[in-house]
């Protein structure tokens, strides 16, 4: 992992990702667990993890600043800041075109693959 790696990932909001929806508020606008869903997207196609391995995450700070109505085109850019041990940091920016939606902070953690099978 390369410190300065970046991941993004894409989404145009559907009636499925509203608040309504995601039964965090009760508007017609992206719900927030969708934009948290949207950031960790980003930061995982930021890593690639040796074989065996994946991460979790572990903390998620998020502002979420604006609204984004049904149909609008979402792009979350994630970069990796620090990599202390396992502890990956990354700092998150949504946007819509050129306004920001959300910014934040992640925090992914390396495991073993094997510590989830069942």
């Amino acid at each position: 992992m390369e410190i300065g790696s970046i991941g993004t990932a894409d989404m145009m909001v559907t009636a499925s990702d509203t608040a309504i929806a995601m039964r965090s508020g009760d508007v017609e606008v992206v719900g927030t667990p969708r934009l948290v869903a949207l950031a960790e997207e980003a930061t995982l196609a930021a890593v690639a993890v040796a074989a065996g391995q994946t991460s979790v995450g572990t903390r998620i700070e998020l502002d979420h600043l604006l609204p984004s109505r049904i149909g609008q085109r979402l792009t979350a850019t994630a970069r990796l800041d620090e990599q202390l041990d396992r502890d990956l940091h990354f700092s998150i920016e949504i946007l819509d075109g050129n306004d920001l939606v959300a910014r934040g902070l992640v925090t992914r953690v390396v495991v073993d693959r094997n510590r989830f099978a069942r």
